[in-house]
């Protein structure tokens, strides 16, 4: 998917409305194929890795502009004048800036197990959760890690794949039976990324009355996520619903194959008669 800045590595799969598919991270490789093959007997679902992160480009803004500007020509390039924008974790909240700041391209929004838009989004206490919940086995090196970030400065892409490896079992409601990390590349400059991201969170607060996307939020009862980010952001929208799903933690579809499509689809059906979906 070709910008003015470089290419974006993805693919486009399935027949039906357009729907675009945001990952989360930031600065990690595309993770969603599974639940776009899964939504793709009803949507014509396109995703693709975030510049920054190999194999697309690593070059350009990583900033949260960018990254807005990067959907836009990803939409451009696909020929879809609206969408819907669904987005994982840190992908949902991009979603978010998409839908206050250009919500003349979305027909729809929504934010699976996403970083909130109001206070902090909840990435405080998701981290706090998200920590308490690591194996035993991986909490030594985990503090090894971090104490190498703290003497030395952003650590190496290797580093925080090994990093994210160690957490990988604790975003899951079992950290014991969790499935294995998919292999994913990280970015280089993951801290620009995380940064503007924390910055932003104002600016989406400011604006959630203003918007007037249809849009859903789908959390999982034992993410580390906390419940919060997506319920105290559905109250200051006016036209948006939450679901808090049994038995799920941060993947949804991974933990609850089906669930995502099962949702969405009703929801959509709501949204294209009425022009919006009220809260029920």
């Amino acid at each position: 998917m070709p910008t003015s800045t470089g290419e974006l590595v993805g693919r486009v799969v399935g027949s039906g409305p357009p729907m675009l598919l945001l990952h989360g991270g930031p600065g990690l490789e595309d993770y969603l194929a599974p639940l776009a093959d899964e939504l793709a007997s009803d949507w014509t679902v396109a995703h693709y890795t975030q510049r920054g992160t190999a194999p697309s480009t690593l070059d350009g803004d990583v900033t949260v502009t960018g990254h807005v500007e990067d959907v836009l020509a990803v939409l451009d390039h696909l020929v879809w004048p609206r969408c819907v924008l669904a987005g994982h974790s840190w992908g949902g909240h991009l979603a978010m800036h998409v839908a206050v700041r250009h919500p003349e391209r979305l027909v729809g929004l929504i934010a699976l197990d996403a970083l909130g838009g109001v206070g902090d989004g909840g990435y405080a206490a998701f981290g706090a959760a998200l920590m308490a919940r690591v194996l035993p086995q991986h909490s030594s090196r985990l503090d090894e890690l971090e104490a190498l970030e703290k003497a030395g400065g952003p650590l190496t892409p290797e580093q925080d794949a090994e990093a994210l490896a160690l957490m990988w079992p604790a975003y899951f409601p079992d950290p014991a039976t969790a499935p294995p990390m998919p292999d994913l590349s990280v970015s280089p400059r993951m801290g620009e990324s995380f940064e503007s991201m924390l910055s932003s969170v104002a600016e989406i607060e400011s604006r959630l009355a203003g918007c007037q996307v249809p849009a859903l939020f789908v959390h999982g009862e034992d993410s580390p996520m906390p419940v919060e980010s997506s319920t105290e952001t559905v109250a200051r929208l006016p036209y948006a619903d939450v679901e808090v799903l049994t038995g799920a933690g941060h993947f949804l579809w991974i933990d609850r194959p089906g669930v995502v499509q099962g949702l969405v689809n009703p929801w959509w059906s709501r949204v294209s008669a009425n022009g919006r979906a009220p809260r029920g």
